[in-house]
């Protein structure tokens, strides 16, 4: 079976709240993420809740990286859906639970457009 594309679900858990809270950070940290997987990053859009959380996106050639925080619980969800077969999402597991400074991270991978013995199929 062939995939359009790979998408990871990252949970992250017991995170430092503050960093979890900052616009900025986060703004960076997906930028950065995105290009160690050797993603072209084209633009974001970030939101600071209030009183807090962040949600934001990081629009790459390959698709996105997403991300959404609750400092209040010390969590944050992350999600990476790459297009094709030469990025591999796995890569950002590691380094986004470093700068986050997770204590218990777990993600889970999905293969996206799945085709049949290679084909495309029209209903």
């Amino acid at each position: 079976m062939a995939a359009l594309g790979k998408q990871i679900l990252i949970e992250l858990k017991d995170c430092n709240a503050e960093l979890l809270n900052d616009v900025e950070y986060l703004r960076t940290l997906l930028a950065d993420v995105a290009r160690l997987i050797g993603a072209t990053v084209i633009k974001d859009s970030f939101y600071q809740f209030t009183p807090q959380g962040v949600s934001g996106v990081v629009i790459i050639a390959e698709s996105h990286i997403s991300i959404h925080t609750w400092p209040e619980y010390s969590f944050a969800a992350v999600d990476v859906f790459t297009c094709g077969d030469v990025i591999e999402p796995k890569n950002a597991v590691k380094p986004m639970s470093e700068r986050l400074k997770a204590k218990s991270t777990t993600y889970i991978e999905l293969k996206r457009g799945v085709l049949i013995e290679s084909k495309v199929m029209v209903s």
